[in-house]
């Protein structure tokens, strides 16, 4: 064990993988990733807003695509959180050049951040999308044992408060399992998108190192995803429109939890 900046810092051994350092958070790191991110997204508003647009955009029409089709409105809905790692590399490559004093880049630069290391960030991407489809079919499971002949027509026929009472069995259910499998991709997700971004590493060390972190500080990467969860929440809430802010936001904090929780090169 060592010190940096105040925290200690694990370094875990594991059989041919070179693992960087990890350090142990405070409790209050979340609302400092939160507050850093915020600063980021000021001083770049203009490219910010601009993706933070696009990715609401993005999104309002994934989740209003299958309005017609519960099962698939609902995992495309839930679904949105676990691409979200994704869609922040324009964040995460903003916030790199912020934190080195670097000029903005122009439009449309950030969305060449998977030029990076695109090997391992493209493995990551396709993990997500099967995770995407066999989250679809566990919802269309689901809804054809909870909701089969129940006039359930749409999403927007489940938001009230009288269809969750009646369907609490289901409302349960879903979110146990959206729940467990939330956790596992926050879990591999957290620092390994923006690590694979701002390091040379492959696909493997990557996932380790951010279930590490999530393991070593598990209460305070609970605390993170709720955090998350939340403000994510609010932004479907007013139809993606709060969006707009709130992912560039969480975008930018995301660096920082990352450069936080894992020991500088």
């Amino acid at each position: 064990m060592s010190t940096h900046t105040g925290h200690a810092v694990f370094h875990p051994q594991t059989a041919h993988m070179d693992l960087p350092g990890i350090r142990n958070v405070s409790f209050d790191a979340p609302f400092q990733w939160l507050r850093e991110g915020a600063a980021d997204l000021l001083k770049a508003w203009p490219l910010s807003l601009f993706y933070g647009v696009v990715i609401a955009l993005l999104g309002y029409a994934l989740t209003h695509a299958a309005e017609g089709r519960p099962h698939l409105a609902m995992a495309l809905t839930s679904g949105f959180l676990f691409v979200a790692p994704v869609l922040a590399l324009v964040f995460y490559g903003v916030s790199h050049r912020l934190e080195h004093h670097h000029k903005l880049p122009r439009l449309f630069v950030p969305l060449l951040a998977w030029r990076a290391n695109p090997g391992s960030l493209g493995l990551f991407t396709v993990m997500l999308l099967f995770v995407l489809i066999s989250w679809e079919r566990i919802s269309a499971i689901l809804v054809a044992l909870f909701l089969n002949g129940s006039g359930i027509g749409g999403l927007s026929d489940l938001m009230s408060v009288s269809a969750v009472q009646q369907h609490t069995d289901f409302v349960l259910a879903y979110v146990a399992f959206g729940g467990v499998l939330a956790l596992m991709v926050f879990s591999i997700s957290v620092v390994s998108l923006p690590m694979m971004m701002h390091r040379k590493v492959d696909f493997a060390t990557a996932l380790v190192t951010s279930f590490m972190a999530t393991r070593l500080n598990f209460p305070v990467m609970l605390l993170w995803g709720a955090l998350i969860a939340g403000l994510v929440a609010i932004g479907m809430a007013t139809h993606f429109i709060a969006m707009v802010v709130i992912f560039p936001w969480l975008g930018h904090a995301s660096w920082h939890a990352y450069r936080t929780l894992i020991e500088h090169e």
